[in-house]
């Protein structure tokens, strides 16, 4: 098998970035295999649950990319890899961790993996999702009280100390790094028909 082709999706929280790796799949319909930046987060194991409270995770330092980068290069070599699993409630990467599988298509998911130059040298394709705020604050909320059982005030508060200003400082300029900036998420059917043709053209190329 040639080298893997890695895509990588960015954008805010909540920009869906996971339905545009969905769609992608969907009409590939090849093995591709999906890494998230937020298995990454490093593990502030040294302080009290308190205090990882208080850590900007919305801060490029709060990412092990070293890990990150060094998983892709193995993949690139055709390496499996033991991708980290990350307990959001605890804010501790767990003993357990998820076997992933080199594959012909990488998607590399994070709301980051534009801002670090080493992550971005090795994307074949940069994909931007580019959705509005007030949306991406909606799906936020709703995704943080359901599967990371937080409270409303505290998901508030954080989007105002954190999350706003890093998408601010560190997200949104990122987006001049893109290949392809995609608004409306995934509704967007046109740009998501685009980049599907040219994943194709370069697995052809590859053969």
């Amino acid at each position: 098998m040639p080298n893997p082709i890695i895509i990588g999706i960015a954008g805010g929280t909540g920009s869906g970035k996971s339905t545009i790796a969905n769609a992608i799949q969907a009409d590939i319909k090849d093995n591709i295999t999906v890494i998230t930046q937020d298995s990454y987060y490093r593990s502030f194991d040294k302080l009290t649950l308190a205090e990882r409270d208080k850590v900007n995770f919305d801060h490029p330092k709060s990412f092990d990319n070293e890990l990150l980068i060094n998983h892709l290069n193995m993949m690139k070599n055709l390496l499996p890899i033991e991708m980290p699993i990350y307990n959001y409630e605890t804010h501790l990467k767990t003993k357990e961790t998820i076997l992933k599988k080199p594959s012909k298509i990488i998607i590399l998911e994070g709301i980051l993996i534009f801002e670090n130059k080493k992550l971005r040298d090795l994307m074949d394709i940069k994909i931007f999702v580019d959705t509005d705020a007030d949306i991406r604050i909606i799906r936020r909320i709703k995704r943080d009280l359901k599967e990371r059982h937080r409270s409303l005030e505290s998901v508030i508060e954080q989007y105002e100390k954190t999350v706003r200003p890093m998408h601010i400082e560190f997200v949104e300029p990122s987006k001049r790094f893109a290949d392809v900036i995609i608004p409306e998420g995934g509704f967007n059917r046109i740009a998501i028909d685009m980049v599907v043709t040219k994943v194709r053209s370069i697995l052809t190329s590859k053969k």
